[in-house]
Parts: C-alpha cells; structure tokens; sequence
C-alpha cells in the first residue's frame, strides 16, 4: 500500500500504570491488569468540535485538544493506580491525598524544570550571550537537554520502564490496527514500537517551535520573561499541533525529516512490551473502534 493511501486512525492512547487508554472518535477506554485480573472502564464522549464548531477551527482546535487530552490523561492516571493499590488502600482518602499532591508536583517540577530553570541559567550566561537571538537559541537548546535528561532520568525507574511498555504496546497495536491485521498478540508483535503521531513527538515539537515564538522576547527580568512564555504557550500548542497533524498526512523526504527527532526521543520513552500487555493494548483498542469501517480515519473534518 502507498504512503498516499495508507490508513491513518484517529484513535490515539496513553500509557498508564499496568494499563492504557485509548480515545476514539466518540469513545475512551480505560483497561489495566491488576492481581485480580483485566479491568475496563468505558466513556462515551462527544467531540469537541460537535459541541461548538469555533473548537474545530485550525489553532483553536489545538489548545482545545490538548487541554481535553491532558485533562482526561491525568484523570486516567488516577484511575489506573487506584487498580493497582489494595481494595482497602482505594477508600482511604490518604491515598487519594498523596496521589493529588503527587500530581501538583509533578505540574510544579515541570514547570520549574522546562520553564523556570532555562530562562535562569539563561540570565547567568547573558553576559556572554547576550539578551537576543543567541540567548533565546541557548536557552531552547537548555530546555531540549533537560527535557532528554529527564526521560533518561525516569527511564531508570522500575515502574516508569513498565509504563514505557505499555507505551510501546500501544503503539503497536494501533500500527497493527492501521495496516489492516486482525489484532492478535501475535500480529501486533511484528510492528514497531515507534509511532509518527505520538505525544513524545508532539512534545519536541512543542519545544522546537517555541524556539521561533520565543526568539525575539529579549526581556532581561527572570519573571517577565517566564511570564512571557508561559502565556505564549498556548500559541506555540497550536501552532505544534497543526505542524502534527500536516506531516501526520503526507509521507515526503520533508515529512521523513521532521518526524525523524520525535521518533529518536520515542526509544527512551517507550520499550518493547510483553504479551500481556500487548493484550491490553488490543482489549482498549478494541473497545473504542467505530462500528462504520473508516469513521476513525485520522485528519478528518
């Protein structure tokens, strides 16, 4: 089959702890293996742009997708280690108090790490550097490096490098989906763990084109500067998620060329999954596909 006519779904997934979840056209699916067994919860939704035509529209579209996406991610991530602790561990609000708490940190450590910490140690080299270009490029090329020493980082732990798996499963899985196969642990098998229109790609993106919105704020002061980018955010969110959603579409050298780092940064945040989860990438998977053959094709309206 050619580039031109290969199928894209829409469907896209996430990993969480001992399971996924995939999101359809007009459905989520949340599915982890916990002591007990396989556990599944699904969702129907309607899509944003059926609710209000203006969140369909090119840059709009985007902001409104990926503020769902991480609102739903993180409700999902709760979900899944609320399986993964004792029936008894699951009522006690404690628990919930930690994992809450964990969450902010996690908002907080990004924020600090990605936003904070580059335009600071920026500030420290402007005397070589200057308040500029040059200064915008280090500060991008900081923000790169602790964004790949941080994957590195949490690769190392146990329970990340199972979650990375996961993230492998489902990758798998849909390119499996995508060519046509019956999905079957062993068919899944055969594809790879990297996929094109993956967050991790979108991620760099993200970084990537905030070098060209960022490149002419020369403010001096730490929070003017801070301030700046983060409310340029979600341009920059849209902006990467229209560039995602062009080279998702076309197979070209330039699409080959601008996919290239996204799928290098996806072999530190995905890893080859076992059988077992492999079948809970085909279980959500299978959830969430449409009843009409190609109502999930990706790029759609």
């Amino acid at each position: 089959m050619s580039g031109k006519d290969k199928f894209r779904t829409a469907i896209g997934g996430q990993a969480l702890i001992e399971g996924i979840l995939m999101r359809g056209p007009g459905k989520t699916a949340m599915v982890a293996r916990t002591p007990a067994g396989i556990v599944a919860e699904e969702k129907e939704y309607t899509p944003l742009k059926e609710k209000n035509k203006i969140l369909g529209f090119p840059l709009i579209r985007g902001v409104a997708n990926f503020s769902l996406s991480m609102y739903d991610g993180m409700k999902a991530l709760t979900w899944s280690a609320e399986q993964a602790v004792e029936e008894e561990e699951k009522e006690s609000a404690g628990s919930k108090l930690v994992m809450a708490a964990g969450v902010l940190l996690g908002l907080a450590l990004a924020i600090g790490l990605f936003t904070v910490l580059p335009s600071f140690i920026g500030g420290l080299l402007s005397p070589r550097t200057g308040d500029g270009v040059l200064r915008n490029l280090t500060e991008t090329g900081l923000r790169l490096s602790v964004l790949i020493l941080y994957m590195l980082a949490v690769s190392r732990m146990k329970d990340i490098r199972r979650v990375f798996a996961y993230h492998g499963a489902e990758h798998k899985t849909i390119a499996c989906y995508e060519a046509g196969e019956e999905l079957t642990a062993d068919n899944v098998k055969k594809y790879s763990r990297f996929h094109p229109r993956c967050g991790t790609s979108f991620l760099l993106m993200v970084v990537l084109i905030s070098l060209l919105a960022f490149m002419w704020v020369s403010f001096n002061n730490l929070f003017v500067r801070v301030a700046l980018r983060l409310a340029m955010l979600p341009i920059v969110v849209a902006a990467a998620y229209e560039v995602n959603r062009l080279i998702g579409r076309h197979d070209n050298a330039l699409t080959f060329v601008l996919r290239a780092p996204g799928l290098w940064l996806q072999r530190i945040t995905t890893r080859e999954p076992d059988e077992s989860m492999i079948e809970v990438g085909i279980d959500a998977l299978s959830r969430v596909v449409p009843p009409q053959k190609g109502a999930d094709e990706w790029g759609r309206g």
